[in-house]
């Protein structure tokens, strides 16, 4: 067994009122710090995965299954049509969803899903594009186009990855998509140059490679050039923060969940280098100061299963401004992670009992998230 990381000497002993599964409940939350929060539940659905806001307040929020739905701040859900088909099972469905970053001139957002082009026998996760028309009595999805797929598809349902940022305004990476893609439960793609697993990519925003990707001149083939980092396991968390820098989360194996300040050009160890051990008990070597492979700024063991990703710059908690704020599977927690320039280190867990699967800031500053599995719920956290 791993020695314990730093990172889970607080003792969890967060104080919870559990809320009745009614929509509307709200709750009280204390943290493992002290801080006290208000929950108020808006909504829920089958096996929600993600979410992102609209400019008016609305929200959108995928389903594992393939639905996708448009949500008010007060709890009412429409179906988006135009929705295709995905693989859903393990792992794989529906995913990730962002907006274009000139969502309000050409209403483009884009959607993340797993898809098998053999009657499930591999599979692989896929980005595509479509414009959302909210002007008739129902919201629609037209103008559908696929941009991205991981190479190769393979066998097996689990580490897709597959979430989406795009590079902030006023920055170096202002309008370029980057999308995390997981090595699909199989090590080794993720030191292969010649297959996108087990990287985070960043592609113009209609799919094609920008020419000064940092591995452009590497591989043998054409997917190389996509590559902006490599040596990743299952990344289920991307954002940037106010300096424009670029952090992503990844699950561990037997320990050693990762939060990384992600670099261009950068290696981060995968399956060579670890905090974890393999789930066999055969251990894995651990990051040395001389193995040439990027170190997490922050690890976990044991694990808290990371699961979306916001840095946080709102106002309702400004305390919190340019901290991580991490949703945690198996740990059942929204877990604080304090940055402070190239340093991290949990803050505060906050506990209710339930997985949860995603966190975003919502336009006024609070803290949303979704519960993870079914009849999870959307629920809104606030200062008490």
């Amino acid at each position: 067994m791993k020695t314990q990381s730093f990172l889970t000497t607080l003792a969890i002993t967060t104080l919870v009122t559990l809320p009745a599964a009614a929509q509307g409940e709200s709750f009280s939350i204390t943290g493992t710090d002290g801080t006290a929060l208000s929950a108020q539940a808006v909504a829920d659905f089958e096996e929600p995965w993600a979410m992102t806001f609209l400019p008016d307040g609305t929200a959108l929020v995928t389903t594992k299954p393939g639905t996708l739905f448009h949500v008010t701040q007060g709890g009412e859900k429409s179906e988006v049509e135009g929705m295709w088909e995905v693989a859903y099972g393990g792992q794989g469905g529906l995913g990730d969803v962002v907006l274009h970053p000139d969502f309000e001139q050409n209403s483009l957002v884009y959607i993340s899903y797993v898809e098998s082009l053999d009657k499930g026998a591999t599979k692989g996760a896929a980005v595509s594009r479509a414009k959302l028309d909210l002007s008739g009595d129902k919201p629609k999805l037209t103008d559908i186009e696929k941009i991205w797929t991981q190479e190769p598809h393979v066998p097996g349902s689990g580490h897709f990855s597959h979430r989406i940022a795009f590079g902030p305004a006023g920055s170096e990476q202002e309008g370029y998509l980057f999308i995390t893609s997981g090595e699909r439960q199989k090590q080794t793609p993720a030191q292969d140059k010649d297959v996108n697993l087990g990287k985070i990519l960043r592609l113009n925003d209609d799919g094609s490679v920008p020419s000064d990707n940092p591995f452009a001149e590497e591989g043998e083939e054409d997917v190389t050039d996509q590559f902006w980092t490599m040596g990743h396991r299952n990344m289920l968390g991307i954002a940037f923060d106010s300096e424009a820098r670029l952090w992503a989360h990844e699950m561990g194996p037997r320990g050693g969940d990762e939060l990384n300040l992600i670099e261009a050009g950068n290696n981060y160890g995968w399956p060579e280098r670890s905090y974890g051990d393999n789930y066999s008990g055969v251990p894995i070597t651990d990051h040395s100061a001389d193995d040439g492979f990027t170190k997490p700024k922050a690890y976990w063991n044991p694990v808290i299963s990371p699961a979306g990703l916001v840095i946080y710059s709102g106002d309702a908690f400004a305390d919190w401004q340019g901290d991580a704020i991490i949703g945690g599977l198996s740990s059942k927690a929204v877990i604080r992670v304090d940055i402070e320039g190239d340093t991290a280190k949990e803050a505060e867990r906050f506990e209710w009992g339930k997985r949860i699967r995603e966190v975003e800031q919502g336009p006024d500053g609070a803290i949303w998230v979704l519960e993870d599995q079914a009849g999870g719920r959307l629920i809104k956290l606030t200062p008490a």
